[in-house]
C-alpha cells in the first residue's frame, strides 16, 4: 500500500528542496553506422539518432507532467566517435561533430555526448585525429560534448595522451574565448571512464552496451541537506543513516522515471546513476551538505572525511533502491555548478589542492574549475596526470574538467549561466612539471590491477 506520508514527503522534496531527475539519457550504438564513406556514415548516424530519440524529449515532458517530477535534461550518448571515424581515415572527424549537433537540434535534446576517444593504452589513427579536432569541433557546435579516457587501473596511464590533452584543453579555450571559453566545459579527461554514464560532459555509449538503452541520473543535494538540518545533534553514525535513507528515497523516484521512460519508448532500461549532482541554485549544493555536518566552510580540515561519509552513504542507500546502479554514482563536486563550492572558492577556504584530496573519496574528480588563461599546457597535463593517478591506484573513476579563462587572472569571475554556473578564477601551482610531462610513455598499472 502507498504511504500517504511518503507521497507528501516527496512533494515537499520537489517543491522546496530542489529534488529532480537531472537527466534521462538515451544511449545509442553507432557501430552499425560505420562506413568508409564519411558522408554515408554521417547520414546513417543522423537517421539512427532521429529514429531512436525522436520522441525522447516529449516522453520526458509527459512523464514529468504525469508524475509531477521535474526532469531537467534529456540527453543522448553515442558510441565513441573515434571508433566510427577509424573507417574514414583521411576524412575530417569534425563532420561527425556537426552531424551530432544537427541531430541534437532535430530531436530537441540538451546535449549529445560521445565525441570521444579511449586511449588509455595507446592511439589508433582515428583516436589521434579525433583528439586533434576537439578544439574545432567544440567551437563549431552547440550541443556536442567530448571526452577522452587516458588511463585505467588495468592498463596504467597513457602519458603521451596526458601531454596532448593539456594542449587540447588550452586550445579549446582559445577557440571559444568569444563564447566565455565554454569549450572546455564540454570536455572531460577521464581515468576509468564508465560506459553507461548518463551525465555530461563525459557520457558515451560503450561497446559493451546494447543497441539502445535508457540511463537516468538523479539528483538531490538539497534534500539531503534538509534531512540533516532536522537532526542537528545526531552523531556521525546517525548522519550516515539519514543520508542512506534519503538516498534510497531519491533513487526510488529515479527508478520509477527510468522504468516508465523505458516502457513508453520501448527501449531497455540500463542503469540509475544515483549521484548527488548540484546546481548553482541556492539550496542545491553538495558543499552545503558538508557544512550542515558541522564544517564552517567547505574546504576546512575535515572536508575530505565528511565527503567520504557522504559518498559512501549515498551509494549504500541508493543501491538498495535499484537493482541496476551504474554510471558514476556518489557525490559530484563541480566548483562552478555548486553554490556552496563557489562561495568557498571565493572566500579562500577551498583550493585546488584541497579539491584534489577530496577527489580521492568522491565520485569523479576536479570538475568545472576555472583557472587563469595563461597557465602553460604542461601544468594542465600534470593536473590531469595527478587526477588520473588517484583513479588508477584507487580503482575508481576520476576526471578533470578545467576551464582556462583566456584573458582573466586569479580572482576574476567567469560566468556561463544555466546549470554550468560560474565562479572565480582559481590559482594553480606555477612550479613547472614540464620535464616530467615531456618524458611521455606509459605510467605502469599498479599491482592491484593483477587480479586474475
Amino acid at each position: 500500500m502507498i504511504d500517504t506520508h511518503d507521497i507528501l514527503e516527496t512533494i515537499q522534496m520537489i517543491d522546496n528542496e530542489n529534488l529532480d531527475v537531472r537527466t534521462i539519457t538515451m544511449g545509442i550504438s553507432l557501430l552499425d553506422c560505420i562506413d568508409s564513406d564519411i558522408q554515408k556514415a554521417c547520414d546513417k548516424i543522423y537517421d539512427k539518432i532521429c529514429r531512436y530519440a525522436g520522441n525522447l524529449v516529449k516522453t520526458g515532458e509527459d512523464i514529468s507532467k504525469d508524475y509531477g517530477i521535474p526532469i531537467i535534461h534529456k540527453r543522448i550518448s553515442v558510441t565513441p566517435i573515434s571508433i566510427v571515424a577509424a573507417a574514414c581515415q583521411g576524412s575530417d572527424p569534425v563532420r561527425f561533430a556537426l552531424t551530432l549537433d544537427r541531430a541534437a537540434k532535430a530531436t530537441g535534446v540538451n546535449f549529445v555526448g560521445g565525441y570521444s576517444a579511449l586511449v588509455h593504452k595507446g592511439f589508433s589513427p582515428g583516436d589521434y585525429a579525433l583528439i586533434q579536432s576537439i578544439p574545432e569541433a567544440l567551437s563549431r557546435t552547440e550541443f556536442v560534448c567530448s571526452s577522452v579516457n587516458v588511463g585505467t587501473t588495468k592498463a596504467g596511464i597513457n602519458m603521451d595522451a596526458v601531454q596532448k590533452m593539456g594542449h587540447v584543453v588550452l586550445e579549446t579555450a582559445e577557440a571559444t574565448k568569444d563564447q566565455n571559453c565554454i569549450g572546455p566545459a564540454k570536455l572531460v579527461v577521464f581515468c576509468n571512464a564508465p560506459e553507461d554514464n548518463p551525465f555530461m560532459a563525459g557520457a558515451f555509449h560503450g561497446t559493451g552496451e546494447p543497441d539502445c538503452e535508457i540511463n537516468v541520473g538523479v539528483s538531490g543535494p538539497g534534500v539531503v541537506r534538509a534531512a540533516l538540518a532536522k537532526a542537528p545533534n545526531c552523531d556521525i553514525s546517525q548522519v550516515a543513516d539519514i543520508v542512506k535513507k534519503t538516498a534510497f528515497k531519491v533513487t526510488r523516484m529515479g527508478q520509477l522515471v527510468a522504468q516508465e521512460a523505458s516502457r513508453r519508448l520501448c527501449v531497455p532500461f540500463g542503469i540509475i546513476d544515483l549521484s548527488l549532482a548540484p546546481t548553482p541554485a541556492v539550496g542545491d549544493s553538495v558543499a552545503h551538505i558538508l557544512e550542515e555536518m558541522g564544517l564552517e566552510s567547505c574546504g576546512a580540515h575535515g572536508t575530505t572525511a565528511a565527503l567520504a561519509l557522504l559518498n559512501d552513504a549515498v551509494k549504500k542507500g541508493g543501491v538498495m533502491a535499484s537493482s541496476h546502479v551504474g554510471g558514476l554514482s556518489g557525490a559530484f563536486i563541480p566548483v562552478t555548478e555548486d553554490a556552496g563550492m563557489i562561495a568557498a572558492a571565493r572566500c579562500g577556504s577551498l583550493s585546488i589542492t584541497k579539491l584534489e584530496a577530496m577527489t580521492s573519496v568522491c565520485s569523479v574528480g576536479l570538475d568545472m574549475i576555472v583557472i587563469p588563461g595563461d597557465v602553460p599546457p604542461e601544468i594542465i597535463s600534470a593536473i590531469i596526470a595527478d587526477e588520473a593517478a588517484i583513479g588508477m591506484v584507487n580503482s575508481k573513476t576520476t576526471a578533470v574538467r578545467l576551464i582556462p579563462a583566456i584573458g582573466k587572472k586569479v580572482g576574476d569571475e567567469l560566468n556561463f549561466g544555466g546549470l554550468l554556473g560560474g565562479g572565480p578564477v582559481m590559482e594553480v601551482n606555477r612550479f613547472s612539471p614540464m620535464k616530467f610531462i615531456q618524458r611521455g610513455g606509459r605510467l605502469p598499472a599498479p599491482l592491484q590491477s593483477l587480479k586474475n
